[in-house]
Parts: C-alpha cells; sequence; structure tokens
C-alpha cells in the first residue's frame, strides 16, 4: 500500500515512453503489433526441450530495445509480477520430471530442469515483446489496430477505459490507507505494518463503493463531452509506408526462419 502513487507514476512511465521518438516509435503500430504477434507465437511454439532454439530469439528484445532507447529497468520491474506464476510451473516440472536429459561433468540435468529454463525464457520473452510494444506504442492506437483486426469494439473500449484509469482507482486507495493510518496510529516503538486483518473487509467494501461513485462521476463527465458508448477510433488511423512494410516483413521473416532452424546449434557446430 505505501507504494501505491510508484505504482501509479509506473503506470504514467509507461504512457510517456510510449511519446518519446525513435525508429521504431515512428513505425505503423500494425507493424509493431502483427510482430509482437507473430513473436510470441513463434516462441510459445516451441517445446519444453529445445532451450538452444529458444536463445535465438533474445534478439528480438536488445535489438527493439536499443534502438527505441527505451530502458530495461522498469520493464524488468513489471516482468516480475508475471514470473511467479511461471515459477510455480517450473518447479513443479522439476519435482516431477526427474529423467535425465543429459550431463554436465557426471550431474544429472533432468528433462524437468530443462523445462524449467524453457518456461522461463518463454514468459521472459513473451512479457518482454508485450512490454515492449506498449512502451513504444500509445496504447490508444494499440486499440485501434485491434479493431482493424476484428477485435470486438467493446472489449477495446473496456481495455482502453480500465488502463486509462487504473492510475485513477490506485489513488482512491492511496487516499483511503492514508486516512487508515491517521485513525490508527502506530505506538512511537513500532512500525506500521499496513492494513490489519481484521480491517481488510471493511477496507476492501469501502473500495468498491468509492469505486462505484468515481466511476459515476467519471461517466457522466464522459457525456457531458459527448460520449455516446461506442469507440470512436477517428484520427487514430494512419497510412503503411514502405519502411512500415520492409519492417513488417523482416521482423516477421526473422522469427519464422529461427523458429525453423536452430541458429545456435548451427553457430556452435561452426565454433
Amino acid at each position: 500500500m505505501p507504494n501505491l502513487y510508484q505504482a501509479s507514476a509506473s503506470i504514467n512511465n509507461l504512457e510517456e515512453m510510449a511519446l518519446r521518438k525513435s525508429a521504431v516509435h515512428n513505425f505503423h503500430p500494425m507493424a509493431k503489433l502483427l510482430t509482437t504477434i507473430v513473436y510470441i507465437v513463434m516462441v510459445i511454439s516451441f517445446s519444453q526441450q529445445n532451450i538452444s532454439g529458444l536463445a535465438a530469439f533474445l534478439f528480438y528484445p536488445v535489438i527493439i530495445m536499443s534502438v527505441s532507447n527505451t530502458p530495461y529497468k522498469p520493464l524488468l520491474k513489471r516482468l516480475l509480477v508475471a514470473l511467479p506464476f511461471s515459477l510455480m510451473g517450473g518447479i513443479s516440472n522439476i519435482l516431477f520430471l526427474r529423467n535425465a536429459a543429459f550431463y554436465i561433468g557426471g550431474i544429472a540435468v533432468t528433462t524437468g530442469m530443462v523445462s524449467f529454463v524453457a518456461i522461463m525464457l518463454k514468459t521472459f520473452m513473451s512479457v518482454f515483446a508485450v512490454l515492449i510494444l506498449i512502451a513504444t506504442t500509445p496504447f490508444t492506437e494499440i486499440s485501434a489496430q485491434l479493431i482493424i483486426l476484428h477485435v470486438p469494439k467493446i472489449l477495446c473500449l473496456q481495455l482502453v477505459m480500465t488502463y486509462r484509469y487504473l492510475s485513477v482507482l490506485i489513488e482512491e486507495a492511496f487516499s483511503m490507507f492514508t486516512a487508515y493510518n491517521m485513525r490508527n496510529p502506530a505506538p512511537e516503538n513500532k512500525k506500521k505494518s499496513g492494513i490489519k486483518m481484521r480491517d481488510m473487509g471493511i477496507f476492501l467494501g469501502q473500495l468498491i463503493l468509492r469505486s462505484f461513485d468515481r466511476a459515476e462521476r467519471v461517466y457522466n463527465s464522459m457525456k457531458c463531452r459527448g460520449f455516446d458508448g461506442s469507440y470512436a477510433t477517428n484520427g487514430i488511423y494512419k497510412n503503411f509506408r514502405v519502411n512500415d512494410v520492409i519492417y513488417t516483413i523482416g521482423i516477421i521473416a526473422a522469427v519464422i526462419f529461427l523458429r525453423f532452424f536452430n541458429l545456435s546449434l548451427f553457430l556452435g557446430k561452426i565454433v
């Protein structure tokens, strides 16, 4: 709870990064969306034992982040949110898949260990690809391209509204947390330990009620500004340029080539 403002600032930080200027930022949003989708599909399609093939796909986040001047640290922090889920799945494979895959200096490396590394690599690459897309493309432009791909407009509207007003919810929670601390001061010799478990139900209930009230006020404000319930995308669409076509074809061709040709194994044989 004490870091709620930091969480809100991190959301705004992503939006600020998406408004920067670079070669990657200037590419068409559809080009970046298509290459991200194809990249993720190719990464996920690898078997759990093909780590050498997966390693070659690290080229995408490394090159794109370097060209777009996207900092690694903010994205790595957001990556940590997804890692625990993959970590639990990978650990279960270590426990149940105990057949030896190969030996290193007399030490057996089980198929579960190999599977664990593959799962973590897939998570890292997939989440990083999405984060790079968001960090180089405004979210409204991404949603507009999803509509072109025939994703339901109501779903796109929900995504945009959730992304845009998540910081408002965080601010409401922080205000309630501050008020809670002022009404429940900790003893001088003790440090604040957050919300007590017996008060958690009331706190969350009040947060829901305040969220409903705030959502009603936001909706009324949108109605006053002409919102009619439809998702307007006027002025968001852009025309494809030659550079966009080259970028899209180049990245998609590269990831498909690396999917069916093990570059890491090939380079290992040469060396």
